[in-house]
């Protein structure tokens, strides 16, 4: 396996191999906010989150998704998060799959999260880039992405079949190797401030 599963920390936040023992905690965080009601996205209601974990920890067993637990400064699963369409000819990968409760979104903890993963990505791993998608619509995850630095791709038009029956569109973006130094900068900067 190229990417495999690994703790990463910081200063306000600890990227733990998912388990089924962050289970009570992100049933909590998906409440927190209605998570699961947004149709744009998928989070898992609060009674789905033991399968939500089964499935990721069943892709992470095929090399396709390194999952993790998104822990706050207090140790509290407040989110999860991955590696996913992991490309190890290819030294690709997408960071995706992330959802954070309601609670802490806005509050630096994604920034931090984001510069852990990249950081791993490209300085361990040796990505050649790295890659985020998110609905064409949902636009506060876009702009969490546009804030990131990383630059739009392009949009994949009726790519995929959402929960309720709509087609969506999404928004490719991505950081390259030759990139990093000067977003890693941008990061480490706005978590200073």
């Amino acid at each position: 396996m190229w990417a495999k599963p690994i703790t990463l920390s910081g200063s306000q936040v600890t990227l733990a191999p998912l388990s089924q023992a962050h289970a009570a905690d992100l049933a909590e965080a998906s409440a927190d906010g209605n998570l699961s009601q947004l149709w744009y996205t998928s989070v898992p209601a609060p009674a789905d989150v033991p399968a939500e974990i089964d499935r990721r920890l069943a892709l992470q067993r095929t090399g396709s998704m390194v999952a993790f637990a998104i822990l706050d400064a207090q140790g509290r699963a407040v989110g999860m998060t991955t590696y996913m369409n992991i490309d190890a000819a290819n030294q690709r990968l997408e960071i995706g799959s992330t959802w954070y409760r309601k609670s802490v979104q806005r509050s630096g903890l994604n920034t931090e999260c984001k510069l852990l993963m990249l950081r791993h990505a490209f300085e361990t791993l040796g990505a050649i880039a790295v890659e985020f998608r998110t609905h064409r619509l949902n636009q506060q995850s876009r702009r969490a992405i546009e804030r990131l630095g990383a630059q739009l791709d392009g949009v994949l038009r009726a790519h995929m079949k959402m929960p309720n029956g709509t087609l969506r569109d999404t928004a490719v973006y991505s950081i390259t190797a030759a990139d990093w130094p000067t977003i890693q900068a941008h990061l480490t900067n706005a978590l200073a401030r």
